[in-house]
């Protein structure tokens, strides 16, 4: 696969952010977008996407959205999922589609940790752009996030200057309505250490009990703070390939 760094400009403060482009060999494939977790940058899935995207002749978008969720990040107001975060990630999906051979009904999604937090928040600004979200132990509630694990408090107030109301803007309980429109599967280790697995339950129970066939479902697994890039490999294909299930009756 080709690699490039294409230079979008922002369409809500007109500056120019980065993000990495791998593009498939083949005329009209699928674009797996991945999100980088908290403390890092657009480099930081490489690993764990790459392979899954060459495997399957995807094309594969790694955006930036203003880089870490870190206090020592100078510009960390605009990460941890803002206005200007989320704007990013739809701006550089947007450029792809239009200056790329892309496959615009199948556009998959797929975040751990804060990069799980920001593809619900996608999910919560345009879930129709989305074939299928996976979002894997994400953090879904900043506020009380940031009294359970104390050694991220310092970075969540700096990202949100220390503002109840923008934790909840940045939070994906704030977003039920929207999310509900979306295909998405949550993944949350059950002994998870880092984010508990009480975000995941409380997204989806919330989700579940107002909107009771939307396609939202939940899988905890007997692990931690990981992803298991196997079942995140089968819930996008089966998303894409529309895999036919056989009803079991008694």
């Amino acid at each position: 696969m080709v690699q490039e760094e294409i230079l979008v400009k922002s369409t809500l403060d007109g500056t120019i952010q980065p993000s990495l482009l791998y593009k498939s060999s083949s005329k009209n494939r699928p674009l797996l977008i991945g999100l980088h977790t908290w403390s890092f940058d657009r480099f930081n899935q490489i690993g764990n996407m790459l392979p899954l995207a060459e495997k399957h002749n995807f094309n594969l978008l790694l955006p930036e959205f203003r880089g870490s969720n870190l206090n020592t990040n100078p510009n960390c107001v605009r990460a941890c999922g803002s206005d200007f975060a989320k704007q990013d990630v739809k701006d550089a999906i947007d450029f792809a589609c239009d200056n790329y051979d892309i496959d615009k009904d199948n556009i998959f999604l797929l975040g751990l940790s804060g990069g799980g937090h920001m593809a619900l928040l996608m999910a919560g600004m345009c879930p129709e752009y989305f074939k299928a979200i996976g979002a894997y132990v994400p953090i879904t509630d900043l506020e009380k996030w940031q009294v359970q694990n104390p050694n991220y408090a310092r970075h969540v107030k700096a990202c949100c200057n220390d503002d109840t109301y923008e934790m909840a803007k940045r939070s994906p309980m704030s977003y039920i309505e929207h999310i509900a429109k979306s295909n998405l599967k949550i993944f949350h280790g059950k002994h998870d250490p880092v984010v508990p697995v009480s975000h995941s339950l409380s997204l989806y129970n919330e989700i579940i009990s107002k909107y009771p066939d939307a396609s939202v479902y939940l899988d905890i697994f007997d692990g931690g703070h990981e992803i298991d890039m196997q079942t995140a490999e089968y819930w996008l294909l089966s998303q894409y390939s529309c895999v036919e299930k056989t009803t079991i009756t008694g």
